[in-house]
């Protein structure tokens, strides 16, 4: 964590400086190569020192692709910058390739002058045979228009542990502290927390402990010492708000968020989950937090662990699940059951490429229509997406605001690219976040009787009272009820008088959610391009660069998905055209012009991965 205003940078010595204002650099490699936790580590001293960030991970989609394929190749991608910033960048200037596979498959996103750092020691003939080259990339001119730094990672690093306890093996596998400790002295970043972070870590082996500094602290002075790298580069800490920040993903954002919301609702929270990627990292957060009221329970199944949740919030905690789309499938019938009951239920998908297993470490968000309708039955549900990792906490806390509210489910659509992306986290101050107050029904609320079905005037909120409370007794279970007093009731007239006031409750929730919110400087703009979930920051990056070419367009997003904000319709009237950039074939158009009378245009894609602003841009450019 950091206040603004208390970081010095650390002193350059003779070595030339050059300022820059903004840097996107990408590591590369096998899983094996910890490139994640170096990635971790930068992003983290980054956020120290006081930039603006943005993240972008890349996994293999095998469990245990063979090493040095393409297919095994992970990456990180970070962009920091002495100003605000939206994405982790389009093209990196700086890519730290640690063998020939991670080179091949990411030079294609680098332009001319890019910086590269490769382990030379890993260029062997049978490892690039492998790959398809016919010669060596670092020796056939194939590599001149970029700036090479081709430094024998491997064997340096073999080198400088040599008097330390540890085997070969163990001593090559640091040579991702090595390139750390290189990028860290080649950006000026500070050092201290990830050796404390080494020591931690690694704190049951002290040999491995130290071994590790060793290797971070040599690539350190690598840079210092060697005649490779003539320029240092200087990014100064962006102007930010006064507070206390921390770096925060999207999965953590979201953990938090539900943990404010139970916390001011004075509710125990219950999370019922099986675990799936990219939504497995909730279950582990939350498991840590029992000292602020919180199990968890890992089901054996997706729905058992839904089912859980529902008995959870029957027993008056707030009950949530998680999971992403293959779960969401198998969870639909349950969750069919909690519209029935009425109860509160916060649904968490965080969305991957599919169908069926389809990319399983790779984003997409084309669940938006299987969380409109995906249920047998009319079975509305309020859907929420947040729109950078950051904002997962404002729009968990929400989700527990409206599911105890309005006694539903909730479901809460983020993705593998906010969950996994991290920025700094301005932490909020909790009494100033919406009230959320949850009142149980303990007396008898008709003529000296109990209705469980009695709805409260303004939400249509059904009561919420606790099982065992003496004479509060009541059926439960997925058999239509009557209205008013719950009993089991087959009658026409009361089905559709039930199926109709649990789809004006939802439908009244537009009235409690903010307006949408549209930025359009001079309102001269004709194109509007909204979006929603994690498309954002690419959004706003591409009408940045389009108005600062003399383009005039104007940019909103969607945040509450079901039931849209009361206003969307007057605002996308004032517009010829409405852009809908989406990670999917189409999902929210489909529901804008089956809602509203606006003409549309679709940009989408479905690669796993996230737009580049760029590309974006163009697109603008042409509707304009």
């Amino acid at each position: 964590m950091r206040t603004r205003g208390v970081v010095t940078p650390m002193g350059f010595g003779s070595v030339g400086t050059k300022q820059l204002s903004n840097v996107i650099i990408r590591f590369a490699g096998d899983s094996g190569d910890g490139i994640q936790l170096i990635g971790d580590r930068f992003t983290g001293e980054t956020a120290f020192f006081g930039n603006d960030l943005s993240t972008l991970r890349d996994f293999p989609a095998e469990i245990r692709a063979p090493a040095g394929t393409l297919a095994g190749v992970s990456s990180f991608q970070l962009q920091f910058a002495d100003h605000g910033i939206d994405t982790a960048g389009d093209t990196p200037d700086v890519l730290v390739a640690m063998n020939p596979a991670a080179l091949k498959a990411n030079i294609g996103d680098l332009e001319a002058g890019a910086e590269i750092i490769v382990d030379s020691d890993q260029f062997r003939r049978r490892s690039l045979k492998r790959l398809g080259y016919e010669t060596n990339p670092l020796e056939d001119g194939s590599l001149d228009g970029y700036r090479l730094h081709a430094v024998p990672l491997t064997s340096i690093t073999i080198e400088a542990l040599r008097d330390f306890p540890i085997s070969t093996k163990e001593a090559a596998r640091a040579k991702n502290m090595f390139a750390l400790g290189l990028l860290c002295w080649m950006y000026d970043r500070p050092t201290d927390s990830t050796v404390e972070y080494l020591r931690r870590r690694f704190g049951k082996r002290a040999e491995i402990a130290d071994a590790n500094i060793a290797a971070f602290q040599a690539g350190y002075g690598f840079g210092d010492t060697t005649e490779t790298f003539a320029t240092r580069y200087e990014v100064r800490p962006a102007r930010m708000l006064d507070g206390l920040y921390r770096n925060v993903s999207g999965n953590l954002a979201l953990c938090y968020g539900l943990l404010a919301g139970t916390q001011k609702a004075g509710i125990p929270l219950f999370l019922g989950a099986y675990p799936i990627t990219p939504a497995s990292d909730l279950l582990h957060e939350l498991a840590r937090h029992k000292d602020h009221g919180v199990r968890t329970f890992q089901a054996e199944d997706e729905i058992a662990g839904i089912a859980a949740a529902i008995g959870a919030s029957f027993g008056g905690h707030l009950g949530v699940t998680s999971t992403s789309g293959p779960g969401m499938s198998l969870k639909a019938e349950a969750l069919g059951l909690a519209i029935a009951l009425e109860l509160p239920l916060v649904v968490c998908n965080v969305q991957r490429a599919g169908p069926s297993t389809g990319m399983p470490t790779k984003t997409e968000q084309a669940d938006l229509l299987q969380a409109m309708f995906g249920r047998n039955g009319e079975s509305p549900v309020p859907i929420l997406a947040p729109r950078s990792p950051s904002d997962c906490f404002d729009m968990a806390y929400e989700a527990v605001r409206i599911a105890t509210k309005y006694r539903t489910p909730v479901v809460l659509l983020s993705d593998a690219h906010l969950a996994n992306g991290s920025e700094p986290w301005r932490l909020p101050d909790l009494d100033q976040l919406p009230d959320i107050g949850v009142r149980f029904t303990t007396e008898p609320n008709r003529d000296g009787q109990f209705w469980p079905y009695l709805r409260d005037p303004q939400t249509l909120a059904r009561p919420w009272t606790v099982p065992g409370t003496p004479g509060l007794e009541h059926r439960i279970g997925g058999l239509e009820k009557l209205d008013g007093r719950g009993t089991i009731s087959s009658d026409p007239d009361n089905h559709e008088a039930m199926v109709r006031v649990r789809a004006a409750k939802i439908a009244g929730i537009a009235a409690d959610v903010p307006p949408l919110e549209v930025d359009d400087p001079g309102d001269r703009a004709e194109v509007l391009v909204l979006g929603w979930g994690s498309t954002h920051g690419a959004i706003c990056s591409a009408v940045r660069d389009v108005r600062g070419r003399g383009g005039d367009v104007a940019q909103a997003h969607l945040r509450h998905l079901n039931p849209f904000p009361a206003n969307t319709a007057e605002v996308l009237g004032r517009y010829r055209t409405v852009l809908v950039p989406e990670l999917n074939l189409g999902q929210l158009r489909m529901l804008l012009k089956a809602f509203f009378d606006v003409h549309t245009v679709g940009y989408n894609r479905v690669r796993g991965l996230p737009f580049t602003s760029a590309e974006l841009a163009a697109q603008i450019e042409e509707l304009i």
